[in-house]
């Protein structure tokens, strides 16, 4: 697997999952304060609804686990690829680096 092939169609994915992931969290944590803050509400649709709700959020907890941990997977495949291509290539490598680095440099230096 090269780097390019590998780089291409994960960069922005990995970040909006990072970023899903991290608002999903929020939205966790703030449906489980309106669980708790509901807990003393009586009547059999309060109660059921919040048993649903538990549920739901049970599941939404598993599923951003296992997106958390396929995010970090991805990420180590990534690094490790990207070791793997600057041990190959050396040169090409420190060639980028420097071009990267004008770049930056030009920019910066605009202002």
């Amino acid at each position: 697997m090269s780097l390019k092939n590998l780089h291409a169609g994960t960069e922005f994915s990995d970040v909006t999952k990072e970023q899903l992931i991290a608002d999903f969290k929020v939205v966790v944590a703030d449906a489980e304060a309106l669980i708790r803050a509901t807990a003393n509400q009586g009547g059999e649709a309060f109660a059921t609804l919040r048993t649903r709700a538990e549920e739901s959020l049970a599941v939404a907890k598993e599923k951003m686990a296992e997106a958390q941990d396929a995010l970090i997977e991805k990420s180590k495949v990534a690094a490790k690829a990207t070791d793997e291509y600057v041990h190959e290539n050396p040169w090409t490598s420190v060639g980028v680096a420097a071009g990267v680095g004008l770049v930056i440099g030009l920019l910066i230096g605009r202002r």
